[in-house]
C-alpha cells in the first residue's frame, strides 16, 4: 500500500499527509490552550513538534501509520492531527479469497488532537467521518479501534458519542503522558456497524451545518455524507 498522497475532504476540513510544512501551525494550534492535553503527550515547541511530525513520517515510510494535519478549509489554518497507526494484514491462507484484498485489515484511530477554539466543532466529527469512511468503504477493513487512557473522562465520552463500542480496560497499556503505566480504555467499530456510525455522525454534521437552509440532516443527500463518499473514491492507499 502507498499512503504518500492520501488526502481527504469534506465540506470543513481537509486531511492531508503530515509533513514538517505543518510543524508552525501545529505549534501554534497546541499553544491555543495546552492544559487541554494533560492525557496527552503532545510537544508544544518547535524542535519537539519536528521529532513528533518526523517520528509520524517514518512510521507512514514503514507501512505502519498514516498520518494526516488537519486544516480548515475556509481559510487554511492547520487545527491540529490523527493518524491511522498499528495498520495490520491479516495472515489469511493463500487460497482465501481475503488473501488478494489490497487494504488492511484492521487499524487504530489515534494521536488525535485539535487546536481548543476547534474541539466540539464541526472539524473533529468530520475528520472521524473522513477517516471512518476511508478505513471501512475504501480498505474494508473488518474494525477500527480505539485506546485512551482511562482517566481521560472527555475522551471515553466522545468516543461512546461516536458509537464505537467499549471493550474493557486494557491494565498498564501504554506510557502515559505523566509518565506511569496507564490503563487504556479500549472501543471499537466493526464493519457491521459501520452503515449506523456513519448515519450518526452524518446526522451530527448537519446539526453544525454553517450553511443556509439544505437536506435534513439525515438526508443522504447531504453534503457532507456526499463530500465524505467522494473523498474516499478519490483517495489513495
Amino acid at each position: 500500500m502507498s499512503f504518500a498522497d492520501t488526502v481527504l475532504t469534506g465540506s470543513h476540513v481537509r486531511l492531508e499527509p503530515l509533513s514538517r510544512a505543518h510543524v508552525p501551525g501545529l505549534v501554534a494550534a497546541a499553544a491555543e490552550d495546552p492544559a487541554l492535553y494533560a492525557w496527552t503527550p503532545l510537544p508544544l515547541d518547535t524542535d519537539s513538534m519536528t521529532g513528533y511530525v518526523d517520528t509520524a513520517v517514518r512510521w507512514r515510510e514503514e507501512g505502519t501509520a498514516l498520518p494526516f494535519a488537519t486544516v480548515r478549509l475556509a481559510d487554511g489554518r492547520v487545527l491540529g492531527a490523527t493518524r491511522f497507526f498499528l495498520i495490520e494484514r491479516w495472515e489469511w491462507p493463500p487460497d482465501h479469497p481475503n488473501a488478494q484484498r489490497p487494504g488492511p485489515d484492521g487499524c487504530e484511530i489515534g494521536y488525535t488532537w485539535l487546536a481548543a477554539s476547534a474541539i466540539r466543532t464541526a472539524a473533529n466529527t468530520e475528520a472521524k467521518l473522513l477517516m471512518l469512511a476511508h478505513a471501512f468503504e475504501r480498505w474494508r477493513v473488518h474494525r477500527v479501534c480505539f485506546h485512551t487512557d482511562m482517566r481521560n473522562e472527555r475522551s471515553r465520552n466522545a468516543l461512546a458519542r461516536l458509537g464505537a463500542v467499549f471493550e474493557g480496560t486494557l491494565r498498564a497499556h501504554r506510557l502515559a503522558s505523566d509518565l506511569i503505566p496507564r490503563d487504556s480504555a479500549r472501543f471499537s467499530i466493526v464493519a457491521a456497524e459501520w452503515p449506523g456510525v456513519r448515519q450518526r455522525l452524518a446526522q451530527r454534521l448537519g446539526v453544525k451545518r454553517e450553511e443556509g437552509p439544505g437536506p435534513a440532516p439525515g438526508d443522504r443527500t447531504h453534503p457532507a455524507a456526499r463530500r465524505a463518499a467522494a473523498a474516499t473514491r478519490r483517495s489513495e492507499w
